[in-house]
């Protein structure tokens, strides 16, 4: 659909915002372009939902949100039925009647159509926070960009024939990268968190100051190479690395290796989607829970950075003591400057955009892998919860750790310095692996 040419008075501009929602449906139905109806409907894991589940959910949380919501007071926070995650756990969605593909898309493109008709007379100059510069529409594009990445995990876990892509992104070649360098932050008071109300989730607010002691980071993520040293020197057989969780975790799960990990008769092999090989050393280490990132760090002398101390080294220029929204400056992520939007399908080697540099000096702190930190998820001191407290608040506490970051899997407009990510401990779906800290 297209708009008369024509801004409110809030910033929000209708035809940017239909255009965004336009690509995140086409991304959306390219990611499923090669699977049939019944690899879309089969639960495919336990942790996972069947695709199709995804795509209907995708949709009537966009009409919730765009049309039903709209004009307040807010009726649901999820649209009650078939498609509601508090109704349905996880566990059970393979067991549902759910549609095939050419309903589950008649559905998309109706809600789409009335979704639009109503973005041409909505009106951006009003009180409400969820109106004010688009707040909602950009809320639920970025639902739907964490759907995709979610639809990809389970795409890696699928069973049967392995995924192969309908589009892929070369990966580019290594730039060279200092092993095992860290660099130091001398401490001091810093601001974390973000005021944005456009985009920004409600547990990334409010912008707040803190003081930090000095403490150093690694360059680079930590790589498979790194890892094997780990592994090699019996990292999983030796109880002085893991927390009292962990070693539980490790002696419930029997885990050698990072998820996806074989040995075969010439090393270690790892598979992502369709593509199968050794693993090579120069990649970030990928697929690994926080108790095994952790276990990691001790066995490097060295710890998990705090949420503060990686967003402090992704975002503070110490210089002119100014935050930056992504690593490299204040221009969103591109193909050239991260390993993000998923059609690489998959890690490049560390050191691969030399552009994604903070201003500390670290690489690679958007992109390629999501990174685990020390941190339980709370909330920021002032935090209010916006617009319903089960996105975030009803998740605050012991339970989950934080991740930072993004990975090749994020659309890059689900990801920035201040984003928070957080899952239980124990969860290596995810694409995740890690960096380390020390202090001084």
């Amino acid at each position: 659909m297209t708009f008369p040419a024509a801004f409110s008075a809030r910033g929000a501009d209708r035809q940017t915002l239909a255009d965004a929602l336009e690509d995140a449906r086409a991304r959306t139905l390219l990611l499923i372009t090669p699977l049939n109806d019944a690899e879309l409907r089969r639960q495919h894991d336990a942790l996972m939902s069947p695709i199709v589940w995804d795509l209907g959910h995708i949709a009537y949380f966009e009409e919730l949100w765009l049309t039903r919501n709209l004009d307040g007071p807010i009726e649901f926070v999820e649209m009650p039925g078939l498609y509601n995650p508090n109704e349905h756990p996880r566990r059970e969605r393979g067991e549902l009647d759910l549609p095939g593909l050419e309903a589950c898309r008649e559905l998309m493109e109706n809600i789409r159509v009335r979704v639009l008709t109503r973005l041409g007379r909505v009106d951006f100059d009003t009180d409400s926070p969820l109106l004010q510069d688009g707040y909602v529409y950009h809320m639920v594009l970025q639902h739907e960009y964490q759907h995709n990445e979610t639809m990809l995990q389970t795409l890696q876990l699928k069973q049967g024939m392995p995924y192969t892509p309908a589009v892929r992104w070369p990966i580019p070649a290594a730039h060279t990268v200092s092993r095992g360098d860290m660099l130091r932050f001398p401490g001091g008071e810093v601001e974390l968190g973000t005021d944005d109300l456009a985009e920004a989730y409600d547990n990334e607010r409010p912008r707040h100051r803190v003081v930090l002691r000095p403490f150093r980071i690694d360059v680079h993520p930590v790589t498979n190479g790194e890892y094997l040293e780990f592994m090699s020197a019996g990292g999983y057989q030796q109880r002085g690395f893991w927390s009292d969780q962990g070693w539980r975790w490790l002696e419930e799960t029997g885990a050698l290796a990072p998820l996806y990990w074989a040995r075969g008769g010439d090393g270690w092999t790892t598979r992502t989607m369709d593509r199968e090989g050794p693993v090579d050393a120069s990649h970030p280490v990928c697929h690994v829970c926080f108790h095994e990132a952790e276990a990691y760090a001790r066995f490097a002398g060295k710890r998990l950075p705090t949420e503060a101390e990686w967003e402090t080294a992704a975002s503070w220029d110490g210089t002119t003591g100014t935050k930056r929204r992504y690593p490299w400056g204040d221009a969103p992520p591109t193909r050239d400057l991260a390993n993000v939007d998923q059609l690489t399908f998959g890690t490049a080697p560390v050191g691969s955009y030399p552009g994604n540099l903070s201003a500390l000096g670290c690489s690679g702190l958007i992109g390629d892998v999501w990174e685990w930190t020390s941190s339980d998820f709370r909330g920021y001191p002032g935090f209010e919860s916006f617009p319903y407290p089960e996105y975030s608040q009803d998740f605050f506490g012991t339970e989950y750790k934080v991740l930072r970051g993004g990975s090749w899997a994020t659309r890059p407009g689900a990801i920035r310095n201040t984003f928070r990510n957080w899952d239980y401990p124990i969860r290596r779906q995810l694409y995740c692996g890690f960096r380390c800290a020390s202090d001084e």
